[in-house]
């Protein structure tokens, strides 16, 4: 029996690596755009606020110059364009996006703003944003990406309005909420404040679809805007005494005025609502002013400061702990007493201030250029209840008001529930005098038939705030 030769072995070959199905590390070349993706996933999983994110990303990464201002565009500039972002994405994907990756998905709205609102190239915008969903999520992702941000490249803004948006002809409203990345919902309110869904609702959306200049506001006493506009660089602002305009972008926290307390970040048509309650003429006492919602003391800085000018005692309540200390660092060495109560039982005397603000809580959908992420975040249902803790906080602060003092009543929203008819509802059932607040907008033009004042980023480059003062009957 013959016996078979046995096959030498074959020598054993290391096996090769295996591929890597998780996240990798980031790609270290491209430090703009890895802090807008971290950001952009922090709002989307934490509900976390941009502008508190991002400014600690790019202190934490040592980000400057040319790097944080274009992490700094690309951020607010998505998220303030997510909603016809994703219009235009889900025109371009073969799924639907409730069923991409999260990760996924932010890095495609990032790649689809460069492509349709910045002047990025097209092959550079498709290529970084690829790279970025193959560091976070492989190959297999990068390659879903890459065929979506090409559809993307098909057309520009303009072209893929026109073919996502609602006929401008019969649903001019809808039409111009897509155009200008605005909820429809929201879009209709500013149209019903407006009275308009014309060229005015236009210039509206699309003012308040561009990134905001920076507004500081020179605390009285310390500084005047001239000087605080050659200290930042800055304009003084065309309304307010105090106010001063920056164009240009970076964290103004940084700045030596605000950090040596001679200044604070504030927009000026909040300035513009806080000067007009010191500027209503009272007969008798005028010692005694109160800001009734103080969080987080913009208001009540600015008030203290003048109260102090003038001679006045100056007290704040604010119901959250937290918000209140934030009051108290913002006051400095400004004689401010903070109360931490419930502006609607604070347990101060009835009838015993002079001057009160009520800077109610509310929507703030007059500041969404500057809050990008919340027009996304708000809903029609948000309004009733604001609506009616509005009422109740402006019925205390009558009560607080001596006989022939004055409140004043502000909110950064132009929604009407929320503006002319809480007001409405409240001087009727209270018999408050509504004063024509007009007056105390000095220089301020286009303000309306009053008698509240709405302003609108696209009149006055201010957030949308409106204000209305009510005397309390003598």
């Amino acid at each position: 029996m013959t016996q078979r030769s046995s096959r030498p072995s074959r020598p054993r070959r290391p096996h090769p690596p295996r591929r890597r199905t998780g996240p990798v590390r980031p790609p270290q070349d491209d430090p703009a755009r890895q802090a807008a993706l971290d950001t952009l996933r922090a709002v989307r999983q934490r509900d976390a606020y941009a502008n508190l994110v991002l400014p600690g990303l790019l202190r934490e990464r040592r980000i400057t110059s040319r790097d944080a201002a274009l992490a700094t565009e690309l951020t607010y500039g998505t998220l303030r364009a997510q909603g016809l972002l994703d219009a235009v994405l889900t025109a371009c994907s073969d799924r639907p996006l409730s069923e991409v990756d999260g990760a996924v998905l932010d890095a495609l709205r990032l790649g689809a703003y460069q492509l349709l609102r910045t002047r990025v190239p097209a092959h550079a915008a498709v290529a970084s944003t690829v790279d970025l969903v193959r560091a976070e999520r492989g190959s297999g992702a990068a390659g879903f990406a890459n065929a979506v941000l090409r559809r993307v490249t098909e057309q520009d803004e303009q072209g893929w309005v026109e073919e996502v948006a609602p006929d401008e002809d019969t649903d001019p409203v809808g039409y111009l909420a897509m155009a200008n990345a605005h909820p429809r919902w929201i879009a209709q309110a500013f149209a019903e404040a407006l009275g308009s869904r014309g060229e005015s609702l236009r210039d509206a959306l699309a003012a308040d679809d561009t990134r905001p200049s920076v507004h500081l506001a020179a605390r009285p006493g310390e500084v005047t805007s001239d000087e605080l506009a050659a200290m930042t660089g800055g304009e003084p602002a065309p309304y307010s005494p105090y106010g001063v305009r920056l164009e240009e972008g970076g964290d103004p926290g940084d700045l030596e005025a605000v950090r040596e307390r001679l200044a604070a970040v504030q927009d000026e048509g909040s300035q513009l609502c806080a000067l007009a309650l010191t500027r209503v003429p009272l007969e008798g006492p005028d010692a005694r002013w109160l800001d009734l919602c103080a969080g987080p003391g913009g208001k009540a800085v600015l008030l203290g400061a003048l109260a102090a000018l003038s001679g006045a005692d100056m007290e704040a309540v604010e119901k959250a702990p937290h918000r209140a200390e934030l009051v108290r660092k913002a006051a400095g060495d400004l004689p401010i007493t903070v109360h931490v109560a419930d502006g609607r039982d604070s347990g101060l005397p009835a009838g015993s201030f002079d001057r009160v603000l009520v800077d109610a809580p509310c929507t703030g959908l007059g500041a969404l250029r500057r809050r990008p992420e919340a027009r996304w975040r708000r809903q029609p249902s948000d309004v009733a209840p604001l609506a009616r803790l509005q009422r109740e906080l402006l019925t205390a602060a009558l009560e607080l008001v001596r006989p022939g003092g004055v409140v004043a009543y502000v909110v950064c929203t132009p929604h009407l529930s929320e503006t002319v008819g809480v007001v409405a509802d409240v001087a009727r059932r209270t018999g408050a005098e509504r004063v024509d607040t007009r007056e105390f907008f000095p220089g301020v033009p286009e303000l309306g038939d009053g008698p509240q004042v709405q302003l609108w980023p696209h009149l006055h480059g201010t957030d949308a705030m409106f204000c209305a003062v009510l005397r309390r009957p003598a």
